[in-house]
């Protein structure tokens, strides 16, 4: 039987990780008559070791929070075990996870479908975005281009997290 430092392991996979940003799009109107809310989460790719070690942590951390690159977990109908919580209040979004707890801002209209929807579509990267610097805006072109990229997307993890806000 192994057992693991779950404290240590926190601190090496933070420092392996470097800066975790985590940035909110919605789809577009067209495909349907409301707009699927989403959050993508990303390493800048910054820590100890480098981007090369990056996905390689950051499957390490998925693992121990019950997500699989390449698979959908829909945590609207069954949690089961993956620590995934999602607040969603007055124009930010509150996203609380095992080495992760992070918020950004939100638009109006994304927190509105996110309200609406009940859920918001949830991406973990395991490859890191160095564009993508948080207080830098980002353009939609190049936010297309990472999480549209099909490999990125193969690599990830995926969820649909249920919306929680103070109000109940």
């Amino acid at each position: 039987m192994t057992t693991t430092n779950t404290a240590s392991n926190s601190a090496q996979y933070i420092s392996q990780l470097g800066t975790l940003s985590v940035i909110p799009w919605t789809s577009d109107p067209t495909d349907s008559e409301r707009n699927s809310p989403y959050l993508l989460a990303y390493s800048l790719g910054d820590g100890r070791g480098g981007p090369g070690i990056v996905e390689e942590t950051m499957r390490a951390v998925l693992g121990e929070v019950g997500l699989r690159p390449g698979e959908v977990v829909d945590l609207t109908e069954s949690p089961g075990g993956v620590s995934v919580k999602l607040l969603v209040e007055a124009g930010r979004a509150v996203l609380t996870m095992p080495y992760l707890n992070a918020q950004c801002a939100v638009p109006p209209e994304w927190e509105q479908d996110a309200r609406e929807t009940g859920k918001v579509y949830f991406v973990v990267a395991t490859r890191p975005w160095a564009e993508g610097v948080p207080g830098r805006p980002v353009d939609e072109e190049r936010l297309r281009a990472f999480a549209g990229d099909p490999e990125m997307l193969a690599a990830a993890a995926h969820c649909l997290v249920p919306v929680r806000s103070l109000r109940g």
